[in-house]
């Protein structure tokens, strides 16, 4: 799979038919995207799309699950079914039809950003010759969101240790009370983030009421 070509979209319709039900679709060349269970995260690639579902390109088998919610890059969410699912890929069915124009073309009333995931691990700060203890609470290829009781100036460059995630370095974007944006001097690649995702799975079982969720909602 060419990861270059994500973000790129064709709106080219065909007729197929779902689950015995035909709907107009349209193609989304590699349209990144979010599957949420009541415990876990993953990261997909939407491949086509219509009013009534999608089908999608997974990185790890989704576990049996009764439903599960899609999260775009604009922050809308969708709750579908999944409907059938092979090696690296699945298929899903919406609850309620969607806006099919609106998903290509990323019309929302949220601005378009990074996927975030959540974590809830120990890791390392090191700055200016000093380490400190940290919370990761979420992350996206580009950045992290980290809580520590220490100080850090808005621009400080800090590098992230821990067993768990990958070492990086980054720099102080925002401060809000204990919580530090961290931007990544280099972008995490696609592959690694979804094994990274699934890690975080195992380490830190997701729930709605999980400090990284609640911090997704606050922090924009």
């Amino acid at each position: 799979m060419d990861y270059r070509a994500i973000d790129r979209a064709s709106a080219s319709p065909v007729e197929v038919s779902l689950d015995g039900r035909t709907a107009e679709r349209f193609t989304l060349m590699m349209r990144t995207a979010k599957l949420m269970t009541e415990v876990a995260e993953y990261l997909c690639v939407i491949r086509d799309v219509s009013s009534s579902g999608l089908s999608a390109r997974l990185f790890h088998p989704l576990a049996p699950v009764g439903r599960v919610t899609l999260e775009m890059q604009t922050g809308d969410r969708h709750v579908m079914y999944p409907v059938w699912q092979r090696e690296g890929e699945a298929g899903f069915r919406f609850c309620t039809p969607v806006d099919v124009e609106s998903m290509i073309r990323n019309c929302s009333r949220f601005a378009k950003r990074e996927l975030r995931f959540a974590a809830d691990i120990d890791v390392d700060l090191h700055a200016r010759g000093n380490c400190s203890e940290a919370i990761l609470r979420n992350f996206s290829q580009q950045g992290a969101m980290l809580e520590c009781a220490d100080h850090f100036s808005l621009g400080q460059v800090l590098r992230l240790e821990s067993d768990h995630f990958p070492q990086t370095v980054g720099r102080v974007r925002w401060r809000m009370g204990n919580r530090y944006g961290l931007a990544f001097d280099s972008t995490i690649q696609m592959l690694e983030l979804a094994n990274l995702i699934v890690r975080m799975n195992r380490t830190a079982p997701v729930t709605m009421d999980s400090p990284a969720i609640i911090g997704m909602r606050s922090v924009t």
